[in-house]
């Protein structure tokens, strides 16, 4: 876990048969809320469809090239099913609450299938960007109401040619705080930013400190990338998040 790192360079190479039940039975060994498991996973293996979806995810085309694309899914429709199979009411699933469950449902699953990926030597990287166009995605899934792309994950045999390495993350005393919250260690977020650019020196990156990356990231509703509009799409998906 510690040796963890984004691939987005994948060799061309088929992956070993059930491979996906395998990252699949993975997910579902993952922590679920109350155990309702609102969380859904579909995989994405043909060509046309993972150019559509790269498209909507900012045209990155690292999701093009690897052979396997998984959408985590936030799922609600199907506690709903059930309720309406059942005639009872299921009106808990319209609030904010049961929302985050699911978004949460589908994190822990989706970090254990990645983990499970990579003690078979299979390498990955979340696509976050899969939320730039929920209603079109939803659309090229044919994703019911009540169903919510959290993320993509691109999966498949690492490219080692291509050169990556272990990004340093913040420094322990910068997250760990003990029985309280403390204000951020302003000196070791500086000495931070110095490790990164270093970092971004070796690999050959461009380099910016973590402080301006994310005051980038934040500054504005244009830098959302469309994600300033996210309540609205996920009305329109279904979720009134009361």
């Amino acid at each position: 876990m510690l040796a963890h790192r984004s691939v987005r360079h994948f060799r061309d190479r088929p992956r070993a048969p059930g491979t996906v039940d395998l990252l699949v039975a993975a997910a579902q060994s993952a922590s679920t809320s109350s155990n309702l498991q609102v969380w859904s996973v579909v995989a994405v293996e043909e060509p046309a469809r993972k150019a559509r979806l790269a498209e909507l995810a900012g045209q990155q085309g690292f999701i093009r090239a690897a052979p396997l694309q998984l959408v985590w899914l936030a799922d609600l429709h199907r506690l709903a099913a059930v309720a309406e199979t059942a005639g009872a009411t299921a009106g808990g699933i319209d609030y904010l609450e049961a929302f985050i469950v699911g978004v949460v449902d589908a994190a822990l699953a989706a970090q254990n299938a990645l983990t499970a990926a990579e003690s078979l030597g299979l390498g990955g990287v979340y696509v976050g960007a899969m939320r730039n166009h929920p209603e079109q995605v939803a659309a090229e899934l044919a994703l019911p109401p009540h169903v919510f792309a959290v993320f993509g994950m691109a999966i498949g045999w690492p490219d080692h040619a291509a050169g990556s390495d272990v990004k340093p993350r913040l420094p322990p005393q910068v997250v760990l705080h003990r029985e309280q919250y403390v204000p951020p260690d302003q000196a070791a977020i500086a000495a931070y930013d110095a490790t990164l650019r270093g970092f971004q020196r070796e690999q050959k990156m461009g380099e910016i400190d973590w402080t301006r990356q994310c005051l980038a990231r934040m500054k504005d509703t244009a830098a959302l990338r469309g994600r300033d509009r996210m309540r609205e799409a996920l009305a329109n998906l279904g979720f009134p998040l009361r």
